[in-house]
């Protein structure tokens, strides 16, 4: 079952090949600015421009949700929190409104099954109130999933339209490392003792909770582990599911998307079994410190820019690493090339046998 989903064609690989021949022609010895130029590439190839644009309208969207399973110990925090943090992010004073300004990028939250009533503003793609506790019972319906994941296509047609040229997936909702941990360790093969972190930062007693919460979820959806939304339905979530077809539907309309933290991957995972190919329009923005994290990346092959062990969420990872990405655009789009600043390429190597070594220890 695929939703409507198909398989999403990759960024321009002729555009990619441009962008590496001008990267061979900048002011710079080939391949010294690393992972920047790579970086620069891949955007140009996504915006089939080359030199590429800097992003204009770089959009965060936090998908926030409740899960059931919160009420079972496997987070340091009250579900309460949830709604609480959705009129933070509406007030400005989260940590993604502070990096969002930092990187030039404009937040948006959206209710997608918060345990409480929200600002109407947020709360017009409501799926439902928190999703069920995964470890004994299914998170959502059929309909739910086949509603959020419409959901979520729906908002990332609504960013796409308005112009966002970057998108950022962000989540919020106490409890939802849980079965975003049990997704990916289902699709990756890791065994629950390997692939649970401490989320919000639980503590020993805790983390032991999480980790038979997470056992018995992925027992109870070993029978659907081959398709991809029946995982959502048993073990995820609406949140997860929503941001699922986000990703997947930025990668349709030509989007390139940074991915955050384990939330966000966990989806990415899922996205990429629904709409294969469209990873190819994500790069991970960091590394966090959840372990599951790390599979989802093996998994996906996709190498993240920082490693500075975060495991906030909201968006705040990849937020974190935009200003690394508009440093590739710019490198790529604004240097000079050799021809252009009128200054001399390397010297082609002499095929003049009898001309002295210099020996570069002196």
């Amino acid at each position: 079952m695929s939703e409507g989903f198909a398989p999403v064609a990759p960024p321009d690989a002729g555009v990619r090949a441009a962008a590496e021949q001008r990267q061979a022609s900048l002011t710079k010895p080939p391949g010294s600015l690393g992972r920047l130029e790579e970086l620069g590439n891949w955007v140009a190839a996504c915006q089939g421009l080359c030199p590429p644009r800097q992003f204009e309208r770089a959009r965060v969207v936090v998908f926030a949700g409740d899960h059931g399973v919160a009420a079972h110990g496997v987070s340091a925090f009250p579900t309460e929190v949830t709604a609480q943090m959705v009129a933070n992010f509406q007030a400005g004073g989260a940590a993604v409104n502070a990096l969002a300004r930092v990187a030039d990028a404009t937040v948006r939250v959206v209710d997608i099954a918060v345990a409480a009533d929200t600002d109407p503003a947020v709360s017009a793609h409501k799926i439902r109130r928190s999703s069920g506790a995964i470890d004994r019972a299914d998170a959502l319906t059929s309909a739910e999933v086949a509603a959020a994941l419409a959901a979520g296509r729906a908002v990332a047609d609504e960013e796409i339209d308005a112009g966002a040229d970057l998108l950022i997936a962000g989540d919020m909702g106490i409890g939802n490392t849980t079965p975003a941990t049990v997704l990916i360790a289902t699709l990756t093969g890791t065994e629950p003792v390997k692939a649970v972190g401490r989320g919000t930062g639980v503590d020993d007693h805790g983390w032991m909770r999480k980790v038979a919460a997470v056992r018995d979820a992925m027992w109870r959806v070993r029978p659907v582990a081959r398709d991809g939304i029946e995982l959502l339905r048993v073990a995820g979530g609406a949140d997860i599911a929503a941001m699922t077809g986000f990703l997947a539907q930025a990668a349709a309309r030509r989007t390139p998307v940074l991915l955050d933290g384990v939330i966000v991957t966990a989806a990415a995972l899922v996205a990429e079994d629904l709409a294969a190919g469209a990873s190819a329009w994500w790069v991970a923005a960091h590394r966090s410190t959840e372990p599951a994290h790390t599979a989802a990346l093996t998994k996906l092959k996709l190498d993240p820019i920082l490693g500075l062990d975060m495991r906030l969420g909201e968006g705040s990872g990849a937020l974190t690493a935009l200003p690394v990405l508009r440093s590739a655009v710019a490198v790529l789009a604004e240097m000079a090339t050799f021809a252009d600043a009128g200054v001399s390429t390397a010297a082609a190597p002499t095929e003049d046998a009898d001309s002295p070594a210099i020996d570069m220890r002196k």
